[in-house]
Order: C-alpha cells, then sequence, then structure tokens
C-alpha cells in the first residue's frame, strides 16, 4: 500500500479540502476544490518580504554576543543585512538549521550567497519564524488546518543561476511524500514569493486537480547531471496532465494541497528567485508508521542523515518531526 493510503479520512459536504469560515468566498473554495492550489495576491507586505530578505544576508555580528532577542530595535537592519553571509561561512547557525549548497559554485564564489540554495528548518530563528506567525497568512492557513495550528516544515529557498546540467530543477513530487502524518486535507502549505517569480528564473509548476490522487513512488529522478539531496520526484510522471506555471508578484502567496503535483524550473536568468514557505498542518493530525509502505526509503534516508549529522545511533521518525514542529495558534493536541 502507499502511506496515503494508511489513513483516508472521511469527508461529509460540498468541500472536502476546506472548512467553514468567512475568510473564503464560495469561489475559492470551488476553486480549491477542483485545482488543489489557491492564489492570494499581495498577501504579504513589502515591508515583511524586506525583512525576510535582509535575514537571508547575515546575522551580524552581535547575534552570537547578545542575542537576537536583545537587540536594539534601531539596529536590527545592522544585524540582519550580514545574517546570509555568515550563514553561508557557517560562523553561525541556529539549531536544526539545515544548509543546502551547490558544491561545486564553491570555487567560483567561495562560501556566499552564490553557492547556498535553501536554507531549512529555521524554526529557531526568530525573525524569519516570523513568516510563520503572520496574521494575514495564519488567516487564511486556518481555512485548511482549523484553528489549532502547528508548524511543521519551514524553507527560505534561493534558487541559484543554473547550468545546463539543470542543477536546480526540481523534478515534479508531491510533498505529502516527506509527511509521516495524516489526514492530508488538514496539512496546506504556505508559499510566497520574495521577489517576482516567473518562467524564465523557475517558477512553481503545478498539475492541477491531481491532489485527488493517491501518493505515488518516488524517488531521485533518473537524469544526467547532479540531482540534489532529498529532491526527490515522482517516478512514473504523467506528462499527459496540464501543467501552470504559477507567475507570481512580490508577497503573492499561493496555499496548495501536499498532495498536488508540483515542482519548479530552472532559473535561467543571472539573478536569484528567493521565496519563503511554511507546511501547516491542524494539531489534531497524527502520526503514522511508514513502514512497508512508498515512504519507507525516505525514512531510511532521513534516519541515516539525522544520526550522522547528531552523531546519533538510532532515532525515529516521529522524533524528527516533533523537534520541527512549533505551535503557531490554538491548542497542540497530537502533533
Amino acid at each position: 500500500p502507499t502511506s496515503a493510503q494508511v489513513s483516508v479520512a472521511p469527508h461529509s459536504g460540498r468541500f472536502s479540502y476546506t472548512l467553514d469560515n468567512d475568510v473564503l468566498s464560495t469561489e475559492q473554495r470551488q476553486f480549491y476544490e477542483d485545482n488543489g492550489y489557491l492564489l492570494i495576491r499581495n498577501l504579504v507586505s513589502d515591508q515583511d518580504i524586506e525583512r525576510f530578505r535582509y535575514c537571508l544576508t547575515g546575522w551580524g555580528e552581535l547575534w552570537g554576543a547578545r542575542g537576537p532577542w536583545v537587540l536594539p530595535t534601531r539596529m536590527f537592519p545592522l544585524v540582519c543585512r550580514k545574517e546570509f553571509t555568515r550563514i553561508c561561512k557557517r560562523e553561525v547557525k541556529p539549531p536544526g538549521v539545515m544548509i543546502m549548497k551547490d558544491e561545486s559554485r564553491k570555487s567560483q564564489f567561495g562560501q556566499s550567497e552564490s553557492v547556498v540554495n535553501k536554507v531549512q528548518d529555521f524554526q529557531e530563528d526568530e525573525e524569519l519564524f516570523r513568516y510563520c506567525t503572520l496574521p494575514e497568512v495564519l488567516k487564511y492557513v486556518e481555512c485548511f488546518t482549523g484553528p489549532n495550528i502547528m508548524a511543521m516544515h519551514t524553507m527560505l529557498i534561493n534558487k541559484l543561476p543554473d547550468s545546463d546540467q539543470q542543477t536546480f530543477l526540481h523534478p515534479m513530487h508531491q510533498d505529502l511524500h516527506y509527511f509521516p502524518f495524516r489526514p492530508a486535507s488538514r496539512i496546506v502549505c504556505a508559499w510566497t514569493a520574495m521577489e517576482r517569480a516567473h518562467q524564465d528564473n523557475g517558477c512553481l509548476i503545478v498539475q492541477p486537480g491531481t491532489h485527488r490522487t493517491a501518493l505515488k513512488p518516488h524517488g531521485y529522478p533518473q537524469w544526467e547531471g547532479k540531482t540534489n539531496k532529498l529532491f526527490h520526484g515522482l517516478l512514473d510522471e504523467d506528462e499527459k496532465i496540464p501543467k501552470v506555471h504559477l507567475v507570481m508578484e512580490k508577497g503573492d502567496t499561493v496555499f496548495f494541497h501536499p498532495l498536488l503535483i508540483h515542482g519548479s524550473g530552472i532559473n535561467r536568468t543571472s539573478g536569484f528567485r528567493k521565496s519563503i514557505s511554511c507546511h501547516f498542518a491542524s494539531s489534531e493530525c497524527h502520526y503514522i508508521d511508514v513502514k512497508n509502505t512508498t515512504q519507507e526509503h525516505l525514512e531510511k534516508e532521513l534516519q541515516e542523515m539525522v544520526c550522522k549529522k547528531y552523531n546519533a545511533t538510532s532515532v525515529e521518525l516521529k522524533d524528527i518531526w516533533n523537534f520541527r514542529a512549533r505551535l503557531v495558534q490554538g491548542e497542540r493536541i497530537n502533533l
């Protein structure tokens, strides 16, 4: 069986994927029901985007001496402008953060923004994690998860200019492949463009309606050139299903279902394409055992990575996710 078949949540009423409240219109709920995603224009302010962007630039020298919680407000820009630089140089690193790089670019660019492709699991970084608590974001998240909301997985993506090897092409995949909790209908991703995302710089690509399908087998793509760690893709992609490129302006936010098949193209420009995202889930969701499912090989890969990183002998997949998870609204129940 696939993991999607391990725990099937029954639905009733007209809408299976959104909850009753006064935020979404009937048209918006129907669009999500049919397509598995909903794009909200200009949701996150320029001011917030710039604060997140500055944080991607580096922590600043005062972080280690005083900590981020005691810095005067007037000093915040000074601290943030250097943050990403120090992340890249490994001078500072919050607990649990994962930095993904293109090592082939290091000889040309050294330890810099031009090498780091992703900062993942930033739940211990107070300023970046503020994205997961923005009221304007949570207002929409609650439409999918209900009032008890957990932030489960955080990412700040810095899609680098790509080469002919298509190093940063993210194969089409379903996010539920990575998650050992259910039901899928109470999980949603919020993905915000930090600058204009379009087809030339590798915007999101979705296959509308595929959230209605089961979880499919994933693995590393069989293509020439380098494949990035944990960039799993569908093993049997149906090329006949139409694809939509989501062109987004700075601050636009798309919410999508974890079974929606999606990916992103390569960045053919000379600049970067930044985005910030979080996967949210109802705290009433529950963990499942992925053994003897299509997710079992992923569990083993994650366990090996965590044991190597923290010099541990063994670790449970549930423990990995408990470490990442943070309550952002309501009551913590199961997750």
